[in-house]
């Protein structure tokens, strides 16, 4: 696959514990809210020490701005729809043990490869507007998936942590990706 993301280094956060993944249901466009556990989280992110120069994207779902918000209290941010999480269709709400493979569309739900599509979009789009500021997405498990296909990683790897950030570090051939401890 060609390199589809912007040559430029960039961070992806996915907002803390919701009630969805302390219960291991599938909440995808359920709106779901964030635990203690994940208030915490997101309310950690606010100790990290940032670079001097970055702009705020989040997803249009609550748990992701309510991250924002206790991560980043006195910033202002910007929602973009392509951050999102998949719509898993008639999968939304049921166990996770009951997760259809990823490839393709799920009943009455988005296909992944229009997911991938969707979150190029967005990254893009949110590039072109930082204005060589780091962009920070706070975002979703699914939307950091798709980034690592975008990036050209071979597998979407592991479900990302709550509230921990990943850098996905332009090295001038490729994105590396790096987590940050919180």
């Amino acid at each position: 696959m060609t390199h589809r993301l912007p040559k430029t280094s960039f961070c992806l956060i996915r907002h803390g514990e919701t009630t969805a993944n302390r219960d291991g249901v599938i909440a995808g466009r359920l709106e779901v809210s964030l635990t203690e556990t994940g208030r915490a989280q997101a309310q950690a992110l606010s100790l990290l020490t940032w670079p001097d120069a970055y702009v705020l994207f989040t997803s249009p779902m609550e748990r992701a701005k309510e991250t924002c918000r206790f991560g980043f209290p006195s910033e202002k941010f910007q929602t973009h729809p392509g951050l999102r999480e998949r719509d898993w269709g008639m999968f939304e709400g049921r166990p996770l043990a009951e997760l259809p493979p990823r490839d393709g569309r799920p009943d009455q739900g988005e296909d992944w490869g229009e997911m991938i599509n969707r979150v190029a979009e967005a990254i893009h789009d949110s590039y072109q507007s930082s204005h060589g500021r780091l962009p920070i997405f706070v975002c979703h498990s699914g939307v950091i998936r798709a980034a690592r296909i975008l990036a050209g990683f071979h597998s979407v790897g592991t479900r990302p942590a709550n509230a921990r950030p990943i850098y996905f570090n332009w090295t001038g051939d490729g994105h590396q990706e790096t987590t940050h401890d919180v």
